[in-house]
């Protein structure tokens, strides 16, 4: 029997990325299925990415008009008929909203006595570990398959040896939040130029919200070193495409960095108040790269703040120290 699935995932693009296992493994589980995926609209570029995904619904919950936004999404799950609801929320009121989507089997995370009652099953909630395993903990009551990892659907490229792609920045909007999560753009200008002396081909790439760090790398970095390719990947598929080819991919803690980890591509990333553990996969194709700090908060953000701290010392990480881990 042809089973009609939601899964709800409200977050950035790197979530959506993150959340592809556990949508994977429950496709596996039901080949015949039809997936749903209620999302952002900020985050929709996942839908070029991957060919899980069959509808999507967007609630637009960061607004100033969340509750309708939400109340929209109900009145449009009414109509669908769907057999299974997964919601990735943690809130107390997810389990009142699964309830409310009237979809006989509702699985969401444990958030106290009420998701236990509403819930066809309440998941423990297990913070520590990596993000991408905790949103499949949601699905162990579904199926016994396992999907470890982020996998996209794209045209892979042939890897040019010798490449090391640097995709330096970081999205807008964390920036806004006063979330800094990498390092002064005058830094990823040492790094490039050290990297193209040391016989690497570098290559540069970024979207809209890296163009004022991606102005000040080529200011700094003779043109001749690199080759620039921010702005002529159109699309995230374009992206995740040129990170493909690549022999290695150095980045900040940003949604590319889940591209690449979905692509098996070695990958060093910049990290700084956020917690590597929870946010790559504990092997050798993802190293971090972290300053030497005796921060006591160090990781901070999230689980202790909601904001950066003005001395940033989790991100005084020398352009010499990032090239000898590359190198």
């Amino acid at each position: 029997m042809k089973k009609k699935i939601l899964f709800i995932n409200f977050g950035g693009l790197g979530d959506e990325i993150l959340f592809l296992p556990a949508m994977i493994s429950v496709k596996k589980e039901f080949p015949e299925s039809e997936i749903t995926l209620a999302l952002e609209p900020r985050s929709k570029g996942i839908t070029s990415l991957t060919n899980i995904v069959d509808k999507t619904l967007f609630a637009d919950i960061k607004g100033s008009k969340k509750y309708l936004e939400l109340f929209k999404l109900l009145t449009k799950i009414w109509t669908q008929n769907f057999d299974i609801v997964i919601s990735s929320g943690s809130n107390k009121f997810i389990s009142i909203f699964l309830f409310l989507t009237f979809i006989k089997k509702r699985y969401g995370y444990n958030s106290g006595k009420l998701s236990e009652i509403l819930l066809t099953q309440a998941v423990d909630l297990n913070k520590n570990q990596y993000a991408a395993k905790m949103y499949h903990d949601l699905v162990r009551g579904i199926t016994d398959i396992n999907t470890e990892l982020p996998q996209i659907d794209i045209e892979r490229r042939e890897v040019e040896p010798n490449t090391a792609l640097i995709h330096p920045g970081v999205s807008l909007l964390s920036v806004k939040k006063n979330m800094i999560k990498t390092i002064p753009a005058e830094v990823w200008a040492e790094v490039v130029e050290k990297l193209a002396d040391s016989g690497k081909k570098v290559i540069l790439a970024g979207g809209p919200d890296d163009k004022e760090t991606i102005e000040t790398i080529t200011r700094i970095v003779p043109e001749g070193k690199y080759t620039n390719m921010f702005g002529k990947t159109k699309n995230l598929r374009e992206l995740a495409e040129l990170i493909s080819g690549a022999e290695i991919f150095l980045c900040s803690d940003s949604a590319p960095l889940h591209i690449a980890v979905a692509l098996g591509v070695k990958t060093y990333v910049i990290f700084g108040s956020t917690d590597d553990k929870k946010l790559i996969p504990q092997n050798n194709q993802v190293i971090p790269i972290k300053a030497a700090c005796n921060c006591p908060l160090q990781p901070c953000l999230w689980e202790r703040r909601q904001t950066t701290c003005e001395a940033l010392d989790c991100l005084k990480i020398s352009s010499d120290n990032i090239v000898l881990v590359v190198k």
